[in-house]
């Protein structure tokens, strides 16, 4: 059995969680990179690493589909997590489907709260661990047209906080990465293509994942990335929901990208 340190990543196919998997990768983590679209672009990219890279596609907003991932673990103790996976739905509220919706908050949510319980129960079993958990800004800031995701986000940057001050007492350290907009597959998948913050100029998915990956390195409790991104934060804390939603909708609402 390989001595090297391991890691699961997730959401791994494009975007920060393919940069956060490089960055272990050169770290000298063997990994399982998971997601539940075709992992061609992370195959490819890992290769050459001098690590053994397992891909895993599953969907992760099921437990089932977190259990397939933990089991192509093998029974190796995992060193460190990045759940990374996540899912947006751009549009009114009111037109989007049930089951769409549902799928963001079970991948955003259930699914990612159900891997890091499971796995951190074992973490702290032995006393050591890194997690980072992929939250957003979006967390900050109520989401007019972007209402599920917004709100799924919230969950999760609380959820990293709470975590991290239950286990301030054990060798096992939470990390929350807070991106911003990113150059990623993400606004493309939630059909956000036709939206002011879709058709924008974002930030270098690999800058934000070296940012995160720095951050759960130090055991920091999260991070921001980006000075910009950190001004919406503290700009969200005064204005208050009614204003950032209003802000919000200007950079979400569809149509917002010919203005």
């Amino acid at each position: 059995m390989s001595q090297r340190k391991f890691a699961i990543v997730t959401g791994a196919s494009t975007g920060i969680g393919l940069e956060l998997a490089k960055l272990a990768a050169q770290d000298g983590y063997d990994l399982v990179v998971a997601a539940d679209t075709p992992l061609v672009d992370a195959s490819r990219e890992l290769q050459g690493l001098g690590v053994e890279v397992r891909n895993v596609e599953t969907d992760l907003s099921t437990f089932e589909g977190v259990d397939r991932l933990l089991a192509a673990a093998g029974g190796r103790p995992v060193d460190a997590l990045f759940a990374n996976a996540g899912h947006g739905l751009g549009h009114a509220f009111l037109e989007q489907d049930p089951a769409e919706w549902r799928h963001v908050i079970d991948t955003n949510i259930t699914g990612t709260v159900y891997l890091v319980q499971k796995v951190a129960r074992e973490m702290v079993a032995r006393n050591e661990g890194r997690i980072l958990i992929t939250g957003s800004i979006a967390g900050h800031i109520a989401g007019a047209f972007h209402a599920v995701y917004n709100g799924s986000k919230a969950f999760i940057d609380s959820f990293s906080d709470a975590l991290n001050n239950e286990l301030k007492d054990t060798e096992v350290t939470v990390t929350c990465l807070k991106p911003g907009a990113t150059e990623t597959e993400f606004f493309h998948r939630a059909d956000m293509d036709d939206t002011k913050v879709g058709s924008s100029s974002k930030d270098d998915p690999a800058d934000v994942a070296r940012t995160g990956y720095k951050a759960m390195m130090k055991g920091e409790r999260s991070v921001v990335y980006g000075l910009m991104n950190k001004l919406q934060v503290a700009g969200s804390k005064v204005l208050g929901g009614g204003v950032s939603a209003e802000m919000h909708r200007g950079m979400a609402e569809p149509g917002t990208a010919k203005e």
